[in-house]
């Protein structure tokens, strides 16, 4: 279901949208690249236990109709393919006019908490198997035809249908197919969206998996849709009052407050003061042991409660300084 997000909380440009600049869909098509490295039906054996995993693939690879994907894609249409071979990233599919790869968070039955290793069995058992598929990217320059099997549970048309419903400022609801390093992608129903890491929270994001799971049920704001490559760009901070504008007014230099250390790195410790407000604890501001070393650094965990004296906050480039030194 789509429906239309208005709250003030939301950032908006001067024509009632949020902003969302080129450089930034750039930087999500370069890291998408990067992780559709992984659908490649050209990757080595996978080493596992100092073996090697063999890849299947078909015997030959038939002459591609161009012209039939573009339509099968253009039409959002439904097609079903034989399951010819398998790699570690999903499965060989085709036909005598179409051959394709299905990646393995396309694959509906597919489980995605599981090794690499635990796949392959699971892969080897859809040869010879016949799925009901849609095109969900095709590039001939590149001899790629991208097939989804979750993708077809839609329907016919659904894809088309639901690009021309969204806009920018809607909030959808959708399921987390895939998180990678770069981001999450949510099924909206026939279409994935992505949430790029820096639109999950306010806050510091150690990585995209300790904010969502997979299979789990999100709400999302829309930044941008472009219906020609059927992209669409979401945000789960959106949809959250950003802490950092009243930052300033509600944190000032010398207060003693209660923070969470959510991350421990070897120039110190990051501690949250609340949900997307980071600051730093730099090892220089640790109390030190009587032996002078930084024992409060090696005994230290994630989710420990610490009191914090608050150092400067800079709501602009949304930084915070802190302290373990309650004193100056």
């Amino acid at each position: 279901m789509v429906t239309k997000y208005s709250t003030k909380s939301i950032m908006k440009d001067e024509e009632g949208l949020p902003p969302i600049s080129e450089a930034w869909w750039e930087s999500i098509l370069t890291d998408e690249e990067v992780e559709a490295q992984s659908f490649s039906s050209r990757y080595p054996p996978i080493p596992v236990e100092d073996k090697q995993i063999p890849i299947v693939l078909a015997e030959e690879e038939p002459s591609i109709d161009w012209d039939y994907v573009a339509e099968l894609f253009e039409l959002d249409k439904v097609i079903s393919l034989e399951v010819t071979g398998y790699n570690r990233g999903g499965l060989l599919v085709g036909n005598e006019s179409i051959q394709g790869f299905v990646p393995v968070s396309h694959i509906v039955d597919m489980p995605n908490n599981i090794k690499e290793e635990e796949q392959i069995p699971l892969l080897e058992a859809y040869l010879g198997e016949t799925l009901h598929l849609k095109v969900i990217e095709c590039d001939p320059a590149r001899g790629r035809i991208v097939f989804s099997e979750r993708a077809a549970l839609s329907g016919q048309g659904s894809r088309t249908s639901l690009l021309n419903q969204l806009q920018p400022g809607h909030c959808v609801e959708g399921l987390v197919t895939n998180v990678t390093d770069f981001g999450v992608f949510v099924d909206l129903g026939g279409v994935e969206g992505l949430v790029h890491v820096s639109e999950l929270s306010w806050g510091r994001v150690e990585h995209p998996s300790n904010v969502v799971k997979v299979n789990q049920k999100v709400r999302v704001y829309v930044i941008g849709v472009d219906r020609d490559r059927g992209r669409v760009a979401l945000s789960l901070k959106r949809l959250c009052t950003n802490p950092w504008e009243t930052a300033e007014t509600r944190y000032s230099p010398g207060q003693i407050v209660e923070a969470t250390i959510t991350s421990i790195v070897p120039f110190g410790a990051f501690a949250r003061l609340e949900e997307g407000l980071d600051g730093l604890i730099h090892i220089s501001e640790f109390n030190k042991g009587n032996n002078g070393n930084d024992d409060l650094l090696t005994q230290m965990e994630e989710g420990q409660t610490v009191q914090v004296r608050i150092l400067h906050v800079d709501s602009v480039h949304q930084r915070m300084g802190l302290s373990l030194r309650l004193t100056p």
